[in-house]
């Protein structure tokens, strides 16, 4: 019987990237693993489809794509080419798996405005290490004063909380803190400040299944499984 098993530790495993300031529903970390979210969803089943076992490797942020160019990761997901102008290396891009829309938020005391045109000075939250091209002329003309915080989460749960009025976060996590409020607490978009398309690079590697990987990817896409996955962390409970 033991001859028959697969041999999983002997197997090379499949390599994934992870940014620790990542953030529930996309991956929530336990012990620096990740343990559930989105993403740790999508690529479990990507591995299981494959073949290999899941491997993830959590680094800072500004570490991910050295990471993948140094060949310390083989795929690193959620990334959008606008992100990683510079890529160097031999790489494939999935189809897009995941959209980051990114908004401005307000509390529901300060939904009805004012709007970014009519800010001063105003305090809104942000994540530590991001930028955000298309609000940086309100920080440059002290229209908007940010206030880091470690995660996106984080950002919107200071902001629920009362910290400040607005803050800067993605569609999906706008939802998932959401679910956790009543109704006459819930956080608003109010405006769209951008929206990219993100998906997976593949190291391009003869030891990798490149091809499959980026096959099965397309397969869960078409057939509504990365949906379902979405859906299990960000549609209201009932």
């Amino acid at each position: 019987l033991l001859f028959t098993q697969p041999n999983w530790a002997a197997e090379p495993p499949l390599r994934f990237s992870v940014a620790e300031s990542w953030s529930m529903p996309l991956i929530q970390l336990d012990d620096y693993q990740p343990s559930s979210g989105i993403l740790f969803d999508i690529m479990q089943s990507l591995s299981r489809q494959v073949g290999m076992r899941a491997e993830f490797h959590v680094l800072p942020r500004l570490r991910v794509q050295a990471a993948l160019e140094r060949g310390e990761v083989d795929i690193r997901c959620y990334a959008a080419q606008a992100w990683v102008p510079n890529l160097s290396g031999d790489y494939f891009w999935s189809l897009p798996i995941l959209y980051q829309r990114d908004l401005l938020i307000a509390s529901a005391q300060t939904a009805a405005g004012p709007y970014p045109d009519q800010f001063s000075n105003e305090t809104v939250g942000t994540v530590l290490g991001y930028n955000y091209p298309d609000l940086q002329h309100l920080f440059d003309n002290h229209q908007l004063v940010r206030e880091d915080a470690r995660s996106q989460e984080q950002t919107l749960r200071k902001l629920a909380a009362g910290r400040y009025n607005y803050a800067v976060s993605s569609q999906l996590v706008l939802d998932w803190v959401n679910l956790d409020l009543p109704t006459n607490k819930r956080l608003k978009a109010i405006s769209l400040i951008g929206e990219q398309p993100a998906g997976c690079i593949v190291r391009n590697d003869p030891g990798l299944p490149t091809q499959k990987i980026l096959r099965t990817l397309v397969r869960m896409r078409v057939s509504g499984e990365i949906q379902q996955i979405i859906d299990r962390y960000t549609a209201p409970r009932t």
